[in-house]
């Protein structure tokens, strides 16, 4: 198992360190923004660096939305056969304009799954960080069933 759990419990909580290892393993998440007082969530690539959350994306609803109201949750999370974690950011979402800060994102290494143009480039910089870990298995009353 990735993480230990104290007293086979099975849910941890993680710290700001492990969230940041698990977001920076994965390479997909959502994005939860709100437009015209509709909550939206979008599934997207991202990259991690600097404390930074980086994504690609094209003109819509979600780059208007975020555009217009820059509070946003990003939530990434892993399962496995025995395991599983979910990690969720909240934060302040802008696009980016200069090179430097383009170049920037690049690094973090955020690359779209999908063949379409994504020229918009977004940081999203955490005011929030938690995660959890959670060990896998059958429901206490199902245990006392067997």
């Amino acid at each position: 198992m990735m993480y230990d759990h104290a007293d086979n419990e099975p849910v941890l909580v993680l710290d700001e360190d492990q969230c940041w290892t698990l977001l920076g393993r994965s390479r997909h998440g959502r994005i939860a923004t709100a437009f015209d007082g509709q909550p939206e969530i979008t599934p997207v690539n991202h990259g991690v660096s600097s404390g930074r959350i980086y994504l690609r994306t094209a003109p819509g609803t979600k780059l208007a939305a975020l555009t217009v109201n820059p509070s946003v949750a990003f939530e990434s999370d892993g399962i496995l056969s025995d395991e599983a974690w979910s990690v969720v950011v909240q934060g302040t979402a802008r696009v980016l304009e200069t090179e430097a800060e383009i170049e920037a994102a690049r690094a973090s290494g955020v690359d779209p799954w999908v063949q379409t143009l994504k020229d918009a480039w977004v940081e999203i910089t955490p005011t929030s960080v938690s995660g959890r870990h959670f060990a896998l298995g059958r429901q206490p009353e199902q245990l006392d069933e067997h």
